[in-house]
């Protein structure tokens, strides 16, 4: 049975969002208009709903990873890859900005930039982020994946890649999988040595974002840069 047969219609998705807007609509309502309809026993909204209690939380649920999603019954290829869109234009939506105008100007946006390419990941993996002499995003590279307690970064390679990609300025993001988004010793003593790297070919290591599910901790604004 499809929504409009069981909803009547001042309880349907589509037609609240058409009254009122997206902004009135639950992340349930909203997953349920993407999916359109559901699946064997099911309906769109219930299965999103069950979806959303299953992995946590909208975040967590885009952030999963295609066999993560294959397990779920009622998930197919067409619904997966309608989760994994909503992701990619989500941070497609935050590169074009900082693309377009100076990054430390949108430092919220950076963070949850970061948070979308970290923020769930079950190993360490690191992502520098390569910026213009105006602070502009030019490219969001990963540049090392790990364990699940750490991750090595070369700063030969952080440099080599800096230069080929032109950058003047680079900010850093790591994840930590414990959930913990606080630096560690490890985590100040690689930024210096990152700094002092990048600085001999004249490029400034801004930032070093530490990502934890969604919380995200800066070294810079710690004071520990």
């Amino acid at each position: 049975m499809t929504l409009r047969e069981q909803l009547p219609p001042d309880q349907r998705p589509r037609e609240r969002m058409l009254q009122h807007g997206a902004n009135s609509l639950t992340n349930a309502e909203l997953l349920a208009l993407i999916f359109g309809t559901g699946t064997r026993g099911i309906n769109a909204l219930e299965l999103a709903q069950q979806l959303l209690v299953r992995f946590g939380g909208l975040r967590a649920l885009l952030s999963a990873d295609s066999e993560n999603l294959r397990a779920v019954v009622g998930l197919g290829n067409a619904r997966i890859c309608q989760l994994n869109a909503i992701q990619t234009l989500a941070k497609r939506a935050i590169e074009e900005e900082l693309k377009r105008d100076c990054s430390l100007k949108h430092s919220l946006q950076v963070k949850a930039y970061c948070a979308t390419l970290l923020g769930h990941a079950s190993i360490e993996r690191c992502f520098a982020l390569f910026l213009d002499n105006q602070h502009r995003l030019i490219h969001a590279k990963e540049i090392s994946q790990g364990t699940l307690t750490e991750t090595t970064i070369y700063p030969r390679e952080l440099v080599k890649a800096a230069l080929a990609h032109h950058a003047a300025a680079v900010i850093l993001a790591h994840n930590h999988p414990s959930g913990v988004a606080t630096p560690s010793i490890a985590d100040i003593r690689l930024t210096h040595q990152l700094t002092q790297s990048l600085a001999v070919v004249d490029i400034v290591l801004l930032d070093h974002l530490i990502v934890a599910g969604h919380q995200v901790i800066s070294i810079a604004e710690l004071g520990q840069m």
